[in-house]
C-alpha cells in the first residue's frame, strides 16, 4: 500500500519537529515545510527520511503546491515570529487551502484552554482558527492544545544567569509540558482512530516557579533563585504576555495529565526528568 502523505508545517519548529520525528517509521512519508531549509534543524530532520519542500505560509501558491497529494497535514503557526493578526490568517489560509487540496485528516495545533474565551490574544485567534477547522468539513480532524513548553524556561524571557525571572505570584501552579510529549500526542493523532474528531488539551506536569527554580538548580548544577517582577514591567514590553500570566494566576490551564496518560498510553514527562536533559 502507498505511504500516506502528511505535510508538517514549520517542522523545524519545536512541537512540530518532535511530531515529525515520532512520526518518523510509523508508516507515513512525511514532507516538512521548515521555515529555513537550509538549518541544523532542517537537515537533521531531512536525515530521518522527511522530504522538505519550500513554502511560505503567507503565500497560498506554495502551500498549495506543498499540500499537493497530501492525506494529512499537521499545522502550526508562531505568534511571535508572524504577530497575533498574521499567526491567525496563516491559519485561516493553511486551514482552506488543505480541504480544497482534499486533506483527509487535519490536525491543527493550538494552545491549551483556547478554547475558554481567555482574552488572551494569542489563545484567542487560535480559538477563531480552531472554529474555521470545525467549519470546513474535512473528513477528519484534531485539534491539540499543549499548555506552557518546558523549553520556554532556559530562554532569556525566563532564565538570566542564576535567576528564573516571571511576574507569576509565587504559589500560582503552572502546567507545562515537553516538547517531546507533544511529539508523541502530534503522531497519534495520525495514527489513533480515537484523535477523529477529537480536541484535547495536553500537559505533562505543574509547578510554582519557586519549585521550577529548585529543580532548574540540580540540573543545572548551580543554585537558580526565583525572582518576581512587577507585571507592569512585562506589560511595557508585551501586553499579550501580560494577559496571559494574569489568566495563569487567576485561571490556569485544566489539562487532565493522570487522565491522558492512562487513556492514551502516553507517559507524562516530568519537569524533573526534562530538566535532567539540559547541558550544565
Amino acid at each position: 500500500m502507498t505511504e500516506r502523505l502528511i505535510l508538517i508545517s514549520g517542522a523545524t519548529g519545536q512541537q512540530v519537529g518532535a511530531t515529525a520525528r515520532a512520526l518518523a517509521g510509523k508508516g507515513f512519508k512525511i514532507r516538512a515545510l521548515p521555515r529555513n531549509p537550509d538549518s541544523d534543524a532542517a537537515r537533521a530532520l531531512a536525515a530521518t527520511g522527511a522530504e522538505l519542500v519550500k513554502g511560505e505560509l503567507d503565500d497560498e501558491a506554495s502551500l498549495k503546491a506543498a499540500l499537493a497529494g497530501a492525506w494529512g497535514a499537521y499545522a502550526v503557526q508562531n505568534t511571535w515570529t508572524a504577530g497575533v493578526e498574521g499567526e491567525e490568517a496563516q491559519g485561516h489560509r493553511f486551514a482552506k487551502v488543505a480541504r480544497a487540496a482534499g486533506v483527509q485528516h487535519y490536525v491543527y495545533a493550538s494552545v491549551a484552554s483556547a478554547d475558554r474565551k481567555t482574552g488572551i490574544p494569542h489563545f484567542d485567534n487560535k480559538s477563531r482558527v480552531e472554529d474555521t477547522v470545525r467549519s470546513l468539513g474535512f473528513p477528519s480532524y484534531a485539534i491539540i492544545r499543549p499548555v506552557f513548553f518546558m523549553e520556554n524556561l532556559p530562554s532569556p524571557w525566563f532564565l538570566n544567569g542564576d535567576k528564573l525571572v516571571s511576574a507569576l505570584d509565587p504559589k500560582t501552579v503552572l502546567q507545562m509540558i515537553a516538547v517531546r510529549d507533544i511529539g508523541q500526542y502530534g503522531a497519534l493523532a495520525f495514527t489513533d482512530e480515537r484523535f477523529k474528531n477529537l480536541e484535547l488539551d495536553i500537559a505533562g506536569d505543574a509547578a510554582t516557579m519557586p519549585q521550577t527554580a529548585e529543580i532548574l538548580s540540580g540540573a543545572l548544577g548551580r543554585p537558580i533563585e526565583y525572582m518576581q517582577i512587577p507585571m507592569s514591567e512585562i506589560r511595557k514590553n508585551s501586553e499579550d504576555f501580560a494577559l496571559m500570566l494574569e489568566w495563569f494566576e487567576a485561571v490556569g490551564y485544566d489539562a487532565d495529565i493522570a487522565g491522558n496518560a492512562a487513556t492514551y498510553g502516553v507517559k507524562p514527562t516530568s519537569l524533573k526528568e526534562w530538566a535532567a536533559t539540559l547541558k550544565k
